[in-house]
């Protein structure tokens, strides 16, 4: 598969206290209760029916996961998407901390008595619920921590996970993913003053943070154990949310946060005083996670996702990304489907 590159150009929000501010904000509203949006109460309670194993490809079997998926249609007679609709509506893990993918802006005008969520992960899972209940309302949003992701669509509190959330062999042996909707790669953020240049040399002593069950992580345990990342550079420090470690870079807790680049530019975007370091170190894919098992419902969504890449990718990525990212951005046009 061949490396590609990561270019993104920021734009400052505004003064550092004031995004401190911010983030320390979205880190207290990450602790409430699961939120919801045109349905339910939001909690996350176990719902939906148990399903049994599918036929996802096992890790051992896999070696390009974003080409794993099963093939898109449009039937809507199987199980899973029959409950969907006996209950009425979607439940969909998300992000209500990450700008520009799920976020809730208080000063958008059309937000008029509540900040609703907004972004580019959001434009999608209210498109798939377009598509299959009629309505993009009909979905019930929960909050989910980076770290909870796999275990809220195994234990039925989701029907599926729409939250940046990088499609690999490990995770395809606990869930279900749809085909790619999303490319991008690691990369590192640390201050503008910083010395760091990069995922090199120069985090030699330097505290990392990254977001405990991500692939930042993983990446970083196994560079450390490989050797393939300086010995000295410490690992130790991960959160539950990956905006926590923005939050512990501002407060200078940690020296450097390795995220997926598509993140970084966001977090730079909101804080001008961190930018990101050398270029993306990895290529990954993010694809909308479902329970192993449920094949209509992963073969529904790729239907979806056929639809939204040629009507609605575009336009969505221009709302939100493209300022952030750059017109010459290799995240700009949706990666191509290959299904098994």
């Amino acid at each position: 598969m061949t490396a590609r590159r990561l270019r993104a150009s920021l734009k400052g929000w505004g003064g550092v206290g004031a995004m401190a501010v911010a983030c320390a904000l979205a880190v207290l509203f990450a602790l409430l209760l699961p939120l919801s949006d045109a349905h339910g109460d939001g909690s996350t309670g176990v719902g939906g029916q148990g399903v049994a194993e599918g036929t996802q490809a096992k890790a051992e079997e896999c070696t390009d996961p974003q080409d794993q998926s099963l093939a898109p249609s449009g039937d809507e007679s199987g199980a899973t998407i029959a409950a969907i609709k006996k209950r009425g509506y979607l439940m969909v893990g998300v992000d209500q901390n990450s700008y520009r993918w799920g976020y809730r802006d208080p000063n958008n005008p059309n937000n008029n008595k509540k900040a609703d969520l907004e972004g580019f992960d959001i434009d999608l899972a209210r498109e798939i619920a377009r598509q299959i209940l009629g309505s993009p309302n009909d979905i019930l949003f929960k909050a989910i921590p980076t770290n909870q992701r796999i275990p809220a669509i195994q234990s039925g509190q989701v029907d599926m996970v729409v939250r940046t959330m990088t499609i690999t062999c490990d995770r395809l042996s606990q869930v279900a993913f749809s085909a790619p909707y999303f490319l991008t790669g690691q990369q590192v953020l640390a201050p503008q003053t910083s010395g760091i240049t990069g995922y090199d040399k120069t985090l030699a002593d330097k505290r990392i943070c990254s977001a405990a069950g991500s692939t930042a992580y993983d990446k970083l345990d196994a560079d450390k154990k490989a050797g393939t990342l300086v010995a000295s550079a410490d690992i130790s420090t991960t959160v539950p949310n990956q905006l926590d470690c923005l939050v512990r870079l501002q407060l200078g807790q940690v020296d450097a946060v390795v995220t997926d680049g598509a993140l970084a530019a966001s977090q730079a975007a909101q804080d001008p005083t961190v930018v990101l370091k050398g270029k993306t170190f990895t290529t990954e894919y993010y694809g909308v996670a479902m329970k192993r098992g449920a094949d209509d419902l992963v073969r529904r969504v790729n239907r979806v996702l056929e639809d939204y890449r040629k009507s609605g990718w575009r336009q969505s990525y221009d709302t939100w990304l493209s300022a952030t990212l750059g017109k010459d951005s290799p995240s700009q046009n949706p990666p191509a489907a290959h299904y098994k």
